[in-house]
C-alpha cells in the first residue's frame, strides 16, 4: 500500500458496530503513541546522525520532528472534532480533523523542504562516511514507524478519521524516508571502505533528497482530499446510495436533489423529497422522519439528515394541498 493510498471510496461508511466514543478513544490512544514515539525517535536519529556523520540521519530526525509536530495537531484535532454541536457551531466541529490533515501535509512540505536544502549543501562539502552502527538505528526506526503506520491506519479505517488517516500516512512516510536513508548510508559506508571510491560517499545526500521528494508527494495527497472537505465538495457515490435508499420508502414520489458534504468522520445529507401534494402536514413529517430513520440506518457514515418535503407537482393538485413545506432536521 503506497504511503498516500486510503479507502478507495471517499464515502466509505463507518465500521458496523463501532461506537463513536470508543473510535475516538482508540484514536487519540493511537495518537498519543505516536507522539510519544516520534520524541523518541527525533531524538535517537538526530544523536546518531550527528555522532555518526549521516546527513541522511539528520534529515531524518527533521522530518520525524515535523511528525510529532503533526501528531500533535491530530490528538488536538480529534479531542475538538468530537465535541458536540452547539449554538456558535451547529453543524459541529467535525471539520478540525480535515484542517489538522492539512497542516500535516504543510508540515511535511516543509521538512521536505529542508532536507532538500540541507542534503544540496552536503553534496558541495567533503565530508568522512557514515559509521556502520547507524545501519542498526534506521533498521529499529523502520520497523518501530511500519507499526505505528498500521495501528494508526486500522484506526483511521474504523472511524473514517481523516486526521487519523494523514496520521497514519505521517508514520508510512517518516517509515519510507528512513528506508531510503538505510539505502544512501549503505552505500555510502560500503563506497570509500570497500569499493574504493570515494564518490559514494555522497550517496548519503542523494538518499536523503530522494526520500524528500517521497514526502512531497505525500504531503500533498494530504492536503488536496482535505482542502475538498474544507470547501463542502460533494460525494456522488453516497449521493446515489442515499437517493436509491430513500426511493424504496413508501409514499414517497420523487428524491429531487440530494447534496452531500463530508465533515470530520461523518457526512451531512440535505435532500428534498416529493410526495402527494393531497398529504397533510402531520403525514409528510411523518414520511420525512421515516425516511430520515431509513437512510441513517442504511449508511452508517451520514451523521446528520436534513429533509425538505415537497408537494409532487407532477399530481393532481386541490384546494388541501399542502401550501407549507415542513423541514425534517435529524441528528445522530
Amino acid at each position: 500500500m503506497s504511503p498516500t493510498s486510503s479507502t478507495s471510496d471517499p464515502a466509505a461508511p463507518l465500521a458496523q458496530g463501532a461506537p463513536k466514543d470508543s473510535g475516538s478513544r482508540r484514536l487519540r490512544f493511537n495518537t498519543m503513541l505516536g507522539l510519544i514515539a516520534g520524541v523518541l525517535l527525533s531524538a535517537v536519529k538526530f544523536l546518531a546522525g550527528w555522532l555518526g556523520h549521516s546527513s541522511a540521519l539528520i534529515a531524518d530526525a527533521v522530518e520525524s520532528l515535523a511528525d510529532t509536530i503533526g501528531s500533535i495537531v491530530v490528538w488536538r484535532s480529534l479531542k475538538l472534532a468530537d465535541r458536540p454541536p452547539d449554538q456558535s457551531h451547529p453543524y459541529g466541529y467535525g471539520k478540525a480533523e480535515s484542517l489538522a490533515a492539512m497542516i500535516v501535509g504543510v508540515l511535511l512540505l516543509l521538512a521536505a523542504g529542508f532536507i532538500i536544502s540541507k542534503a544540496f549543501n552536503d553534496l558541495l562539502t567533503p565530508h568522512e562516511p557514515p559509521e556502520l552502527w547507524t545501519l542498526l538505528v534506521l533498521l529499529m526506526v523502520i520497523g518501530v514507524k511500519e507499526g505505528l503506520y498500521r495501528l494508526a491506519l486500522r484506526g483511521a479505517r474504523l472511524t473514517n478519521s481523516d486526521a487519523a488517516r494523514a496520521d497514519a500516512v505521517h508514520h508510512r512516510a517518516d517509515a519510507i524516508t528512513s528506508l531510503a536513508a538505510l539505502v544512501g548510508v549503505s552505500i555510502a559506508i560500503a563506497g570509500p571502505r570497500w569499493l574504493s571510491s570515494h564518490r559514494l560517499v555522497f550517496a548519503d545526500e542523494v538518499a536523503a533528497m530522494v526520500a524528500s521528494g517521497i514526502i512531497v508527494v505525500t504531503g500533498v495527497g494530504l492536503i488536496a482530499p482535505a482542502m475538498r472537505e474544507l470547501l463542502d465538495a460533494a460525494s456522488p457515490v453516497l449521493a446515489q446510495e442515499v437517493r436509491a435508499t430513500s426511493q424504496r420508502v413508501p409514499g414517497v414520489r420523487l428524491i429531487e436533489k440530494v447534496e452531500t458534504r463530508k465533515s470530520g468522520r461523518g457526512y451531512l445529507v440535505d435532500m428534498h423529497v416529493h410526495v402527494d401534494p393531497e398529504m397533510n402536514v402531520h403525514d409528510a413529517h411523518a414520511l420525512g422522519g421515516r425516511v430520515k430513520a431509513m437512510v441513517m440506518a442504511q449508511h452508517p457514515a451520514v451523521h446528520r439528515v436534513l429533509i425538505h418535503v415537497e408537494p409532487d407537482v407532477s399530481a393532481p393538485r386541490s384546494d388541501q394541498t399542502v401550501s407549507k413545506e415542513p423541514v425534517i432536521e435529524a441528528n445522530s
